[in-house]
């Protein structure tokens, strides 16, 4: 089994690394009271509804039945902030570190997301920007990638494992999968110029899979549509990353 395919929660110990720590978190009984400690948040509802409650306010989210039924509904809570969840469903809890006090709390509501189209082809995607760059945080790049059945996707094979802005940013990332129909699976390469890391990843429905370094991408079988969160953090709040010399030919055809 990869060291990279890994279960919830995800934190920086667990994870051996510094920034991203994901967790997932069924709702659907008792309501749940969490704290961001120093960290910030964002909340995405993977299917159902889900209710915030906090000093910042009372927000009903949600309303998709499953991550593959319309655009995700999401929060942004700072560090410092203690909340409550209530509701049915699924939530996935994203968070890095914010010791300048992070951004302003909010609502993402979904219907105010535009989803982008990625690739031509068979490696086109949609691509929703949950919490990217345009969105005010610390450290969090947050997102969700809808792949089609026999597409490719996070492709042509990207890495992000320097701190070399302009042309590359350093960023810890996670996927979390799901499968439609559940049954199926998705493969996911990670691997590095050197070697060092090497892995292709059969993934099911439900699962984590770490990229601390490398380059990085997923396939969707033939009928099996494929979506995955993503969630980044380092040290500078940038996406920049930078094609696998050998496949980037791929990006620039029309």
């Amino acid at each position: 089994m990869s060291s990279l395919r890994v279960s919830s929660p995800v934190t920086p110990e667990s994870a051996g690394w510094e920034y991203v720590g994901f967790e997932l978190l069924p709702l659907g009984g008792d309501r749940v009271a969490r704290e961001t400690g120093d960290r910030e948040l964002c909340l995405v509802v993977v299917s159902g509804r889900c209710r915030v409650i906090s000093a910042n306010g009372d927000w009903d989210l949600g309303g998709r039945p499953d991550p593959f039924s319309g655009p995700p509904a999401a929060a942004y809570l700072p560090p410092g902030t203690g909340f409550e969840l209530d509701g049915e469903g699924e939530v996935a809890l994203c968070t890095a570190p914010a010791p300048g006090g992070g951004a302003a709390p909010r609502p993402l509501p979904g219907a105010a997301i535009s989803v982008e189209r990625r690739g031509h082809g068979t490696h086109e995607r949609a691509v929703t920007p949950i919490l990217m760059e345009e969105g005010a945080a610390e450290s969090l790049l947050v997102c969700e990638v809808d792949t089609p059945p026999g597409h490719w996707s996070s492709y042509p094979p990207h890495k992000h494992d320097r701190d070399a802005l302009p042309q590359e940013s350093f960023l810890e990332e996670t996927y979390y999968h799901r499968i439609m129909p559940e049954g199926g699976f998705a493969m996911q390469r990670v691997y590095t110029e050197d070697g060092t890391i090497d892995e292709s990843i059969p993934v099911r429905d439900g699962d984590i899979v770490l990229v601390p370094r490398g380059y990085h991408t997923v396939a969707a079988p033939p009928g099996y549509r494929v979506w995955y969160l993503n969630v980044m953090a380092g040290p500078r709040r940038k996406w920049a990353v930078v094609n696998d010399p050998d496949h980037d030919w791929i990006s620039r055809q029309p």
